[in-house]
């Protein structure tokens, strides 16, 4: 459970430069990622049935034109990270957008929603600058099937046509949290959807939402999308304007931040996207459930600094999340960022047993 501080890998360039980088920077490991998402989409556990690699290959690459139409950047950026890791275009939709990708097959599948459905990944908050001595927050936990923990990776871009960005993310996908040099953030917390639709995934968006200005722009790149499938998303920047958006491909309520903290967690809080949320497992709403809680209390307070938003995500009675039968979740990593100052934080591995590393831009 002990690990070393994050990898970062540093890219820069073109679109297609940026991706060589990634994808030769780790073949052997996005290729072994690759398999063990596939195998996953094919044992039936997260889609609700078994399904043929041949199937699910083909479902991904009818979502390609999807990607293209999004950001043609982003997807050029994709697809030469897949051809220097040695993955086809369409198996990097899967290992880049997993959980957006399962969304999809289970509305291509039909039939009734599995109880094995293992989504109940990751604590986030917005602390509004008037908390935080002027200067707020966003910070999450990244929480996953524990197999993907072996994989995350900071990637420090400075693109030829966007702001440089920190963005904490996995082998092979283009990006899952992270904070631009305009001071744009972005975090997220993994939703099941039941209107799942061959569009983009969540890893695109939020890197494209990093190349927005302000944070209502990024907003509008959340609500404008083609979403495949279900995510909550926040947005913040360094004048302290925030948002949180429960985005489903069919509904996308919006929150504005406030004088209070935003908390989310896995479970839908709006009429509109509980009507197309899927059902959960008892245990995994029940978890959902107290780590918004014990997240909630935990903010309602003045004078939140960075040392405080570290401790919540190690808190271990609810936030911090370890491995463990049968859904083996665990807190992979997390992330404290402060646009106003440009502060940036992260850590690989289970918070309570890792330390924080503060981590500049290039």
């Amino acid at each position: 459970m002990k690990r070393p501080p994050i990898r970062i890998l540093d890219l820069s360039g073109s679109p297609e430069e940026m991706g060589r980088i990634h994808g030769a920077a780790f073949p052997d490991e996005i290729r072994h990622y690759t398999n063990e998402r596939l195998e996953l989409v094919e044992s039936g556990l997260w889609t609700g049935g078994p399904i043929s690699r041949s199937d699910i290959l083909d479902l991904a690459d009818s979502m390609l034109p999807a990607h293209e139409h999004h950001s043609p950047s982003l997807f050029a950026e994709m697809v030469s990270m897949a051809s220097a890791a040695g993955i086809s275009s369409a198996e990097a939709v899967v290992v880049g957008g997993f959980t957006d990708f399962v969304d999809t097959v289970r509305a291509e599948m039909g039939g009734r929603h599995p109880e094995t459905v293992m989504e109940d990944d990751c604590t986030s908050v917005i602390v509004p600058d008037a908390r935080a001595d002027g200067a707020g927050f966003l910070a999450q936990t990244w929480d996953m099937h524990d197999t993907a923990t072996d994989h995350v990776l900071l990637l420090r871009t400075r693109p030829d046509d966007a702001p440089a960005a920190l963005v904490f993310t996995t082998t092979g996908a283009l990006g899952q949290i992270g904070m631009s040099e305009t001071g744009v953030c972005v975090g997220i917390n993994n939703l099941a959807a039941a209107d799942g639709s061959p569009g983009v995934t969540w890893t695109q968006v939020v890197r494209h939402a990093l190349e927005q200005p302000t944070a209502t722009a990024a907003r509008d790149v959340v609500l404008d999308a083609d979403l495949a499938g279900g995510h909550n998303f926040l947005v913040f920047d360094a004048e302290g304007e925030g948002f949180n958006i429960e985005a489903m491909p069919t509904a996308r309520p919006v929150t504005t931040l406030g004088e209070g903290a935003i908390v989310h967690t896995n479970h839908t809080l709006t009429p509109a996207t509980n009507a197309v949320a899927a059902p959960r497992a008892p245990e995994l709403q029940d978890s959902s459930v107290r780590r918004f809680a014990t997240a909630e209390a935990w903010l309602d307070r003045t004078g939140i600094d960075a040392d405080s938003l570290m401790a919540l995500t190690r808190e271990p009675e609810a936030v911090c999340q370890q491995a463990v039968e049968p859904y083996f979740v665990e807190s992979a990593g997390a992330t404290v960022m402060r646009p106003r100052t440009r502060e940036f934080w992260a850590v690989w591995g289970l918070p309570n047993m890792n330390e924080f590393e503060k981590i500049t831009f290039l």
